[in-house]
């Protein structure tokens, strides 16, 4: 079975463009680390995985810090959509 693919959105790069610089490159460097990697090989589980409950289409979001990530997946393609990144306390 062969990795996923992962998409960043236009929207999830203008919200990480509006964090403070220190918290984006924390953000960015948790990202390549170790999220993407993951994500790549299983996007559902996790300990910092959880699917939304209410979305459509599904929505899952990963914890990075004080920070969310959501995202969305596409099996058919194998692909992942990062939708966003927020603050915890803005994110629901």
């Amino acid at each position: 079975m062969s990795e996923f693919r992962i998409f960043e959105t236009e929207e999830f790069g203008k919200t990480l463009d509006k964090i403070p610089v220190p918290e984006s490159r924390f953000i960015r460097r948790k990202l390549d680390e170790y999220v993407y990697p993951q994500l790549r090989a299983g996007p559902f589980f996790g300990t910092n995985i959880k699917k939304l409950r209410g979305y459509t289409p599904d929505t899952w979001r990963y914890r990075i810090g004080r920070f969310r990530i959501f995202y969305t997946v596409d099996m058919v393609d194998r692909v992942e959509f990062v939708l966003a990144v927020d603050l915890r306390r803005d994110a629901y």
